[in-house]
């Protein structure tokens, strides 16, 4: 049995292997913005479905979304190293509950991106996060448009 204690233990553990890795929010705005949570994304999603012992295909998967967004996370992270472009990256969330699923920074400001694998749904960004941080760029992914970004 592993208690909660244990679990930053086998993160870090993850981490270090080149299993996982973490996105950190952002947050210059203390008091509306969550600032200590973090993302775990996996390398690779083949391991995540293995953990949890799903191989499903996409169509019979009530979690599409979060392959989706560990997927292209993790290739705009490879695309960004590979590219050798100097920015950090972030996902933000407020207090209110609203999200970015995924924010750049880089030397000439934000660029935020949102990620919906249904190319139907609906999407926006909250203005919110628009009025304070005024990315440059914002972009709403999806599996239709998303070799545009990658």
């Amino acid at each position: 049995m592993v208690s909660i204690g244990d679990c930053g233990s086998y993160i870090d553990l993850l981490e270090k292997s080149f299993v996982v890795y973490r996105l950190s929010p952002l947050s210059r705005n203390e008091r509306k913005e969550i600032s200590t949570s973090r993302k775990i994304y996996f390398y690779d999603n083949g391991i995540r479905n293995a953990i949890i012992n799903n191989f499903n295909p996409i169509e019979q998967r009530n979690d599409v979304g979060a392959l989706w967004e560990n997927y292209f996370i993790t290739e705009r992270l490879k695309l960004n190293t590979y590219q050798k472009l100097p920015v950090k990256s972030w996902f933000w969330r407020s207090k209110m509950h609203a999200e970015i699923d995924y924010v750049e920074e880089g030397s000439d400001g934000f660029t935020a991106f949102e990620l919906k694998w249904n190319d139907k749904k609906a999407s926006k960004f909250s203005t919110t996060f628009t009025d304070f941080y005024q990315p440059r760029e914002t972009f709403i992914i999806n599996k239709s448009n998303f070799w545009d970004q990658l």
